[in-house]
């Protein structure tokens, strides 16, 4: 069984391993990272592709006799399984794995279509879901891969980790703020997520879970990436105030140890508003922005996913947050089957009133609702009414908005965004022809409140990669 010549003496020699990670918000993926840190303090030599940034090498792919495929993301998924048809072409007797968030997801369709397994990313180490693999075998892979997923075996001492097998920090997206540049590292200081917003692909697969990774971990891994260049660090957790003074004590080091790096994190409103009293402190440590999924400000939307917290409640963070000398980068979710045209268009008023242009990219305005398989919005009545279709090779389930305007306003808006984004056109001026184009579909004229008010709206912090799923 191809299983079975992983664990053998072969696997040590170079490049018998490779990892390769499809996509990741534009930053350096730690699905390469802590994976490959893991295999080599094992004993093993891998090599890594990231197919984001570097073209696939053949070379590399022939020559490995298992090829793990980081799919964390429903993007990098599309990605990873359009790429696994080429490397069958290229090396059909590898032993493939998918592992990350969408593997575990989706791995029936995965281990049906020419994947041998995919490993589950949890709190527990579990025995990879396999495709028909004896499971002694399959458990001995465990011990091998299991450690990489969550980053829980890494050892904390200084290894002489080679990220020279790495594309360079600089290949990846940059901080930019008024024409300042940082060079950008990321690291996570926990995995999974306490809470289950229903729309989120972690619940189902963490069940309200989370643990914290070692403090000593993710200080080396910031102080590899400071030695290579970097100036800003992403700190990518779910949520980063899960464990506030887990996150807290490693920014104190962090910033000890470096004082001009700068940082952003991402958190949850209700968790800005429960630790008000540490923004003072982020804005003294070097945080920059903070990015938080508001998803809507429609009472209706909000019950529906679950994200305990109201309009008011936003409103609240962004005082919190600003007030501390932090932008705020709200994202939305504007497209979902029960979001009105009146609901859209209050997302853009609210945008505009806040002087928040700047803080959202325009990217966001067009996000559709993404209903995975295992997505716990299938068990809410609410869609469950819809009768929704899985779309297998779409990762998704399939739903039409009962407002025929709302899926036109969406197609439209997608083209515009992609169109302005390939033109270099500025974020004010799409933002307003985004509102325009709203209006104009529900029949209403109006004059934006700050519209040509260049003072109104500053430009703010940002990661040149615009966010999406």
């Amino acid at each position: 069984m191809k299983t079975e010549t992983l664990i053998s003496s072969a696997t040590h020699t170079p490049g018998a391993i490779l990892l390769i990670s499809c996509y990741e918000l534009g930053h350096r993926p730690a699905g390469l990272t802590r994976p490959l840190r893991a295999l080599e303090i094992a004993g093993f030599t891998p090599d890594t592709i990231d197919i984001a940034v570097e073209a696939l090498d053949v070379e590399k792919v022939k020559r490995a006799r298992f090829i793990g495929i980081s799919v964390p993301m429903h993007t990098a998924l599309r990605l990873g399984v359009h790429l696994l048809q080429r490397i069958r072409e290229i090396n059909p007797d590898a032993s493939i794995c998918m592992y990350g968030l969408y593997a575990t997801l989706n791995a029936d369709y995965l281990l049906s279509h020419g994947v041998d397994f995919c490993l589950p990313s949890s709190v527990t180490p579990q025995p990879p879901l396999s495709g028909g693999q004896d499971r002694d075998t399959s458990m001995q892979l465990v011990g091998l891969v299991q450690s990489f997923v969550d980053g829980k075996q890494v050892e904390t001492q200084k290894t002489g980790f080679r990220t020279a097998k790495l594309p360079p920090l600089e290949t990846y997206a940059q901080f930019e703020d008024n024409g300042e540049v940082r060079t950008v590292g990321y690291t996570e200081t926990t995995h999974g997520c306490k809470h289950l917003c229903t729309h989120c692909p972690i619940p189902p697969v963490y069940k309200g879970k989370f643990f914290a990774v070692n403090r000593e971990t993710v200080l080396n891994e910031i102080e590899e990436q400071v030695v290579e260049g970097a100036t800003h660090i992403t700190f990518g957790d779910p949520d980063f105030l899960n464990g506030p003074m887990h996150g807290l004590r490693i920014l104190r080091a962090m910033h000890e140890a470096y004082p001009n790096l700068t940082f952003d994190f991402t958190t949850k409103i209700e968790h800005i508003l429960k630790h008000r009293k540490h923004f003072p402190e982020f804005a003294q440590l070097g945080c920059r922005f903070i990015i938080s999924a508001v998803e809507s400000l429609s009472e209706t939307v909000l019950t529906i996913l679950e994200k305990h917290h109201t309009r008011g409640d936003v409103e609240i963070a962004l005082d919190i947050v600003h007030g501390a000398g932090i932008a705020l980068r709200p994202t939305w979710v504007p497209f979902t089957p029960w979001t009105t045209l009146d609901d859209y268009l209050e997302i853009l008023r609210f945008v505009d009133t806040h002087h928040l242009i700047y803080h959202v990219d325009p990217v966001q305005y067009a996000v559709r609702l993404l209903i995975p398989p295992g997505s716990y919005l299938l068990n809410r009545p609410e869609t469950i009414a819809l009768s929704l279709t899985l779309d297998e090779t779409s990762f998704s389930y399939t739903w039409t908005h009962p407002d025929a305007r709302m899926d036109e306003l969406h197609k439209t808006v997608s083209a515009l965004v992609e169109n302005d984004a390939r033109a270099g056109v500025n974020t004010l001026e799409t933002f307003y022809r985004i509102w325009t184009l709203a209006a104009d579909i529900h029949g209403s004229r109006h004059t934006p409140l700050d519209f040509h008010s260049k003072d109104a709206h500053q430009p703010a912090p940002r990661i040149t990669e615009a966010w999406f799923c």
